[in-house]
C-alpha cells in the first residue's frame, strides 16, 4: 500500500522504523537510509528480532545532497519519505522531495547550523511548490511539536469553542544512571535549552533569559517536578493557525543536576557552536560534546521511570470558561522491552509513523506544506491509542 523511505538511523530512526514495519498492511516497502549504513543494518537486525519482518531494506546517503536524495527516491521507487535526521537537512530532503515526487514528513523545524535559530518560515515559503507539485509536506509529526498540536486541535474540535490559554508541559522523570546524558541529539539538544526563552502573550512575542522563569507542577503519574520556561517550535505555528490563543508557553522539567553539569559546559565554552582552532585543526566544541556524550539510542538499556508530555487548554465553552489538560505518561522500561528504546525517541517515534501513516492512508492529503493542527485530529487521536501512545483528558 505504502512504499517509503526513512532517512535517519539514530533513536528516533529507530523506533518509527520498527513502527511502520509492524504495519505491513499499510507499509509494504521500508527503505531506511543514513549516512552510515551499519546503523540502518543493526536497526533491521533490530526489527528481524522484535518484529519478525525481515524485508528492511537499507541504503547509504547524504542527506545534505537534495540530488542525492532524489536519486535514492527514485531508485526505489517511493512516494513517502519520512526525515528523522537532523534539523539541519530538512530543506535539503524537501529539495529533493519535490525533484522525485514524493511526500514528505518530519519531527522538527528547520535549523541553520551557522545559528542555533529554529523557526518555520523556511519551510513554509516551500509551501507554493509542494502545491504546484501536488505534494503534502507534513511538519512536526513528533511529541512536541506534534502530538501536542494534535491535542490542541482536538480539544478546539472537541471540548473548547475558543481557546485562550496554551501551555505544554513536557517532564522527563526517568532515569538513565549516567552523570550527564541527553534524550536525543546532544547537539541539537544543547541549542535548543541554552537559547533565550520566548513565549507568546497579548498579540506578541516576549523573550527571557534562558532558562530563568520556572515553576513546580504536579504531573500524573509522576508528581511534582520543576519545570522551565523556554521557546519550542509548535508556538510558532499554533499562535499562527488558532488566532484566538492570547497566551501560549512551553515548559520543560530538568534536574538540579543536569543543570549543574550545563552550566560548568557553559562556562568553559563547550556548548559553542562557532569554530575553534585546536593543534591545527577547526573543531566547534559542541560537535566535540557530542562525540564524548553517550549515543542517545544507547540509553534505553537501563532506563528507568516515566514520562508525561501533555498541553493545558483554557478557553470557553457555550459561553463558560472551561478548561482540559490532555496528555500522555510514557514508560522507559516498557518502550525498551518494546523497540530497545528509551521513551523520549518512543514518543516521538511512534507520532513520526502515525503522521507518515496519515497521509500513506490519505487520511490527512492536499497539497502544500501543513502543520499537524491544520488537519482532523481524530484519526491520529485513534491512532495514538492503539499504537503505544494512549492519552488521557482531564476536565476542570
Amino acid at each position: 500500500m505504502g512504499r517509503i523511505l526513512i532517512i535517519g538511523a539514530g533513536g528516533v530512526g529507530n523506533v518509527a522504523a520498527h513502527k511502520c514495519a509492524a504495519r505491513p498492511e499499510v507499509f509494504d516497502y521500508i527503505c531506511l537510509a543514513s549516512r552510515t549504513k551499519s546503523k540502518c543494518d543493526a536497526i533491521k537486525e533490530k526489527i528481524k528480532r522484535n518484529v519478525g519482518r525481515d524485508d528492511i531494506v537499507t541504503d547509504q546517503l547524504d542527506a545534505d545532497d537534495p540530488n542525492q536524495v532524489a536519486a535514492m527516491i527514485k531508485k526505489h521507487n517511493v512516494e513517502t519519505v519520512l526525515n528523522v535526521a537532523l534539523p539541519y537537512q530538512d530543506l535539503s530532503i524537501m529539495k529533493g522531495c519535490l525533484m522525485a515526487g514524493a511526500n514528505y514528513i518530519d519531527t522538527a523545524n528547520y535549523e541553520p547550523p551557522e545559528e542555533a535559530k529554529f523557526c518555520y518560515k523556511w519551510q513554509w515559503d516551500m509551501h507554493d511548490d509542494f502545491k504546484k507539485a501536488g505534494l503534502t509536506a507534513l511538519l512536526g509529526s513528533g511529541f512536541d511539536p506534534g502530538v501536542t498540536s494534535v491535542f490542541t486541535a482536538y480539544a478546539l474540535k472537541h471540548e473548547l469553542d475558543e481557546i485562550h490559554y496554551l501551555d505544554i508541559v513536557d517532564a522527563n522523570a526517568g532515569d538513565h544512571g549516567h552523570p550527564f546524558a541527553t534524550n536525543f541529539n546532544p547537539e541539537i539538544n544543547i541549542r535548543e535549552i541554552t537559547q533565550r526563552g520566548k513565549y507568546w502573550e497579548d498579540g506578541q512575542w516576549k523573550e527571557t533569559d534562558p532558562l530563568s522563569v520556572h515553576k513546580t507542577f504536579d504531573f500524573p503519574s509522576i508528581g511534582d517536578k520543576e519545570m522551565y520556561l523556554m521557546y519550542h517550535e509548535e508556538l510558532e505555528c499554533l499562535t499562527k493557525h488558532i488566532p484566538t490563543i492570547k497566551r501560549a508557553r512551553f515548559w520543560m522539567t530538568f534536574s538540579e543536576n543536569y543543570l549543574n553539569h550545563l552550566r560548568v559546559l557553559q562556562n568553559v565554552g563547550m556548548t559553542r557552536i562557532d569554530e575553534v582552532e585546536y593543534e591545527g585543526h577547526k573543531i566547534v566544541p559542541l560537535k566535540f560534546l557530542k562525540a564524548l556524550l553517550p549515543d542517545p539510542g544507547t540509553l534505553g538499556v537501563n532506563y528507568t521511570g516515566k514520562t508525561c508530555i501533555g498541553c493545558i487548554l483554557e478557553g470557553v465553552k457555550d459561553g463558560q470558561p472551561k478548561a482540559v489538560f490532555i496528555y500522555n505518561v510514557c514508560d522507559h522500561a516498557q518502550c525498551f522491552k518494546e523497540v530497545e528504546a528509551q521513551a523520549v525517541s518512543y514518543t516521538t517515534g511512534v507520532p513520526a509513523m502515525i503522521g507518515t501513516k496519515m497521509i500513506v492512508e490519505k487520511k490527512w492529503q492536499g497539497p502544500g506544506v501543513f502543520n499537524m493542527e491544520e488537519f482532523d485530529p481524530d484519526p491520529f487521536m485513534n491512532d495514538l491509542n492503539l499504537y503505544g501512545l494512549p492519552w488521557q483528558i482531564k476536565r476542570f
